[in-house]
C-alpha cells in the first residue's frame, strides 16, 4: 500500500491522480521498473484531453523526446503549433524534466481484417445477376458467364 503523504492530500484525506503520478514519476526505483515512457504515454490522454487522445497515441519516449502518431498531416501541423502548451500539460501531469520535446509523426494506415476469396465460385465475387429478378434468367446468365471466365 502506497503510503500517504501529508503534501498529496486533499481535504477528502486522498491523493489526486495529477499528484499521485507525480509523486511515482519521481520515485528513482519505480524509473528502474517502471520506463518512463510507460508512464508519459499513459499520461498522454489526461495531458491533452478525450477529444485530442481520440486522434493521436503517444508511441515512445525517445531520451527526452516524445513520438506522438497523428492521423493525418493536418493534425501534425496543428498540434506542431501547440507543442508547447503540450509540453506544459505533459510536466503538470508526469513532472518535470522527462519530456523536452514532442514529435508528432503521421501513423500508417490501419488494415482491416482479410477475406479468403479463392474458396468462393467466380461469379459469387462479381455477381451481377442478382439484379436479375427472374430465378431461371438469372441461372441461365450465371452458367453463360461461368463459361466466358473458364
Amino acid at each position: 500500500m502506497l503510503r500517504r503523504l501529508p503534501h498529496l492530500m486533499l481535504e477528502s484525506g486522498l491523493p489526486t491522480m495529477k499528484q499521485a503520478s507525480r509523486f511515482l514519476a519521481g520515485l528513482d526505483n519505480l524509473r528502474e521498473s517502471c520506463d518512463a515512457g510507460d508512464i508519459v504515454c499513459a499520461a498522454w490522454k489526461g495531458a491533452v484531453g478525450k477529444k485530442v487522445a481520440e486522434h493521436t497515441r503517444a508511441s515512445k519516449l525517445v531520451r527526452s523526446t516524445l513520438v506522438v502518431e497523428v492521423e493525418d498531416w493536418l493534425w501534425q501541423r496543428n498540434l506542431m503549433g501547440l507543442s508547447r502548451q503540450v509540453l506544459s500539460n505533459i510536466e503538470k501531469v508526469v513532472g518535470p524534466g522527462i519530456v523536452s520535446d514532442v514529435e508528432f509523426r503521421i501513423m500508417p494506415p490501419r488494415r482491416g481484417p482479410l477475406v479468403a476469396m479463392s474458396s468462393m465460385p467466380a461469379f459469387e465475387l462479381s455477381d451481377e445477376a442478382s439484379g436479375i429478378s427472374d430465378p431461371v434468367l438469372r441461372r441461365i446468365y450465371r452458367s453463360k458467364r461461368q463459361k466466358e471466365i473458364a
